[in-house]
């Protein structure tokens, strides 16, 4: 018996040299204590065993011990395998897999494809399937959103009425809003123009108008025979009788009234044998008129007020020191005659006149620093054209500097300049370098809602400043395999805020005939300045001091149907071509782009002829 609980105990040892420390810690305490007496009780049976021999009780004892032993041993190679499935398993750490891409649909066509790969491809074919005129911002004149009554329109929306239409040129106010349809004739809407009915209405017809001004109660309309036209905003006044302008000749001899509408006509005098008017830039009170020799005429837009601070380009010409005549008539500024103007520009009360050499010439008012000169309470404003020293913005830059164009609007000017290095000793290393040309953009006058820019909030200028965000930019060609730099297509800029529109490489070419991964794209669109009615476009009401982008005009909604729904993308408009408008292009066809426009308050983006 004791031979067989030695072998016993000798085979459990292998087992619980095996058991881990954990487990064995974890032994029950009776089982553990009852082993210590079991010890001592058979150490002092051995020794009585060997000063006596061993009795039937001794051995019963032995033969019990034996069994305990034998039953614990058993129960811990049972309770192993369980004990050991208990213990904490080590947690996998998941594998880790870059996704580049979310898994698109599977395109069916060419145009599938390239709608699913492009937002820009999207916007720019939306824009030719469905021509018309977004708008947002002031609806306190029910401009933005002639059919609703909310107080702002915080992004883009369609107005019903243009839709399919292509529209020459649109202006807006916060109360009024003007367009012209592709037939040239005019369209008003808005509490401005009727309170009955502020719903888009056709007024001045029949004039094959081409462009547009606004004042502070009359609408300049050019037509495309250089007539200028002039007549009231609200359409009670259209309808009601001539009034007198305080001028010395017969009313009968400057008023007409087709179509029920009245109007005035401004005719400047002197003008050459075949010389006409092809661009007119207006303020609030006032309008210039650019002929095509590059003469400038200027004269009052408006019935409320009479220009009074130097914006006509006259000195000396008020109320009271006008010629004989009605009290529009145009007048030529003397100050510019033989430079040949070729681009014209107002803001509210001032003005801009760019020279064909790229000479800049203002006048008007300067109390924010609008005209490029630092502010003299003594001298407000300046009632004769002055040309303004571009070049000391260059100074010590080795560049000579040409202004290729102008905006203004409200109390702010801009001039896009190219600015061309002058070749000097080190550029002998260096070839390229003597041939580069940069585009800037300046800005200049009141900034206290970010409409300068640059990132800057002032009230006064103390003289241009450049926009960084939209200076020095460049891009790659692959037509002319160079690198080319963006230069400013053209700026539109309202009351407080302003849009401009870049010149980069477009695209327009992608066909049947093309791969699926050939897209089109527009032009970028930045926009900047007060947002105080969301004439921005981003949905939020903060201003913006630098240049920013917004979506697209549907709000994203077309990315969203093909997978991009939490993407982000960027406005872009479509450059001019000549497409087929319609549903898959099965309309008429037509030359067709898309222009912005920023007003007073209010800000759109339209289909133009």
């Amino acid at each position: 018996m004791a031979m067989a609980m030695a072998m016993a105990m000798a085979s459990c040892r292998p087992v619980l040299r095996q058991t881990p420390l954990v487990w064995r810690s974890s032994w029950p305490r009776p089982a553990r204590a009852a082993l210590q007496p079991l010890r001592h009780i058979m150490s002092a049976s051995e020794r009585q065993e060997q000063s006596h021999p061993r009795g039937p009780r001794s051995r019963v004892g032995l033969v019990v011990g034996g069994l305990l032993v034998a039953l614990v041993a058993g129960g811990a190679v049972l309770a192993y395998p369980a004990t050991a499935e208990k213990s904490p398993e080590i947690p996998k750490i998941p594998e880790a897999r870059i996704e580049f891409e979310k898994p698109r649909p599977v395109p069916d066509t060419k145009e599938d494809s390239r709608e699913l790969i492009s937002s820009q491809h999207l916007q720019v074919k939306k824009s030719w399937e469905h021509p018309g005129v977004y708008c947002w911002g002031s609806n306190a004149g029910r401009v933005a959103a002639p059919d609703s009554a909310d107080s702002v329109i915080k992004t883009p929306r369609r107005i019903p009425y243009f839709d399919g239409q292509l529209i020459r040129e649109i202006k807006l106010d916060k109360e009024f809003g003007a367009a012209i349809t592709e037939r040239g004739d005019l369209v008003q809407w808005g509490t401005g123009f009727s309170k009955e009915n502020p719903n888009p209405t056709p007024t001045l017809t029949g004039k094959n108008l081409i462009r547009l001004e606004i004042s502070n109660d009359r609408i300049i309309g050019l037509g495309k025979d250089g007539s200028v036209y002039s007549l009231p905003i609200a359409k009670s006044e259209q309808d009601g009788s001539a009034k007198s302008t305080g001028s010395t000749a017969p009313w009968w001899s400057f008023w007409s009234k087709p179509d029920n509408i009245n109007y005035r006509q401004l005719k400047p005098d002197g003008l050459g044998w075949g010389e006409s008017i092809t661009s007119i830039a207006g303020g609030l009170e006032h309008v210039l008129l650019l002929t095509s020799r590059g003469r400038v005429f200027s004269a009052a837009s408006s019935t409320s007020g009479f220009p009074t601070k130097g914006q006509l380009g006259i000195p000396g010409l008020t109320w009271n020191t006008r010629p004989k005549g009605p009290y529009d008539k145009p007048h030529e500024i003397l100050t510019l005659k033989g430079s040949h103007i070729s681009q014209i520009a107002a803001g509210d009360y001032h003005s801009l006149a760019l020279e064909r050499g790229g000479r800049v010439f203002v006048f008007g008012d300067n109390s924010t620093g609008q005209l490029g000169f630092e502010v003299e309470k003594e001298i407000p404003f300046v009632d004769g054209p002055i040309p303004l020293p571009i070049s000391k913005m260059y100074r010590a830059t080795h560049e000579k500097p040409r202004v290729t164009s102008i905006a203004a609007g409200g109390a702010n000017s801009f001039f896009a300049v190219d600015a061309a290095r002058i070749a000097n000793s080190n550029d002998e290393r260096n070839p390229k370098a003597s041939s580069r040309v940069m585009s800037d953009v300046w800005a200049c006058g009141s900034g206290i809602l970010g409409s300068l820019g640059n990132g800057k909030w002032t009230h006064v200028s103390l003289g241009p400043s450049k926009i960084k965000s939209l200076s020095g930019l460049s891009e790659f060609d692959e037509k002319t395999k160079s690198v080319v730099p963006i230069r400013l297509a053209y700026m539109s800029v309202g009351s407080t805020h302003a849009a401009a529109v870049m010149k980069n490489v477009t695209r327009v070419g992608a066909s049947e005939k093309t791969s699926d991964q050939d897209t089109n794209w527009g032009a970028d669109v930045l926009w900047w300045g007060g947002n105080e009615y969301y004439q921005l476009g981003t949905g939020r009401r903060n201003n913006a001091a630098t240049p920013i982008y917004i979506g697209p005009l549907d709000g994203g909604k077309g990315d969203a149907e093909r997978g991009r729904g939490d993407e982000m993308h960027r406005l872009q408009i479509a450059p001019r071509t000549t497409v087929r408008l319609g549903e898959g292009g099965k309309g008429r066809k037509a030359t067709v782009e898309q222009r912005v426009e920023c007003g007073r308050f209010v800000s759109a983006v339209y289909s133009a002829p």
